[in-house]
């Protein structure tokens, strides 16, 4: 079992900077993929980026030069830090993990309960 817990959401204006971690239980890093994912109100959840053990990374191309993700094996912890926020990032941010080969939505294993960003005009 792997626990994933959130933070860093809050309410922003447009064009700030935002910062949320994913702490996690993980006991071993070797195989691991943690995600981030966002939902927004009456949208479909949606892929952000992904950290692989190995450190690679991919970014959707939507967020590709503003949404960076970070790990920090010592901490245990992936960050997501988000530039030039837009209204439109509102969304819940879900931080999801698995040790399988499926990085969909659907082959996530475990799932953090999610933390509110709201990004005002």
């Amino acid at each position: 079992q792997v626990q994933l817990v959130e933070s860093g959401g809050g309410s922003v204006q447009a064009g700030d900077s935002l910062s949320l971690s994913c702490a996690t239980s993980a006991q071993t890093s070797i195989g691991i993929v943690v995600a981030w994912f966002r939902q927004a109100p009456e949208k479909e959840r949606e892929f952000v980026a992904l950290i692989r053990w190995s450190e690679r990374t991919v970014v959707a191309d939507s967020f590709k030069g503003r949404f960076t993700i970070s790990r920090d094996n010592a901490k245990k912890t992936v960050a997501l830090r988000m530039n030039s926020l837009r209204p439109e990032d509102t969304a819940v941010y879900y931080c999801a993990a698995t040790y399988g080969s499926d990085w969909t939505a659907g082959g996530m294993y475990y799932w953090g309960k999610g933390t509110l960003v709201t990004v005002s005009s």
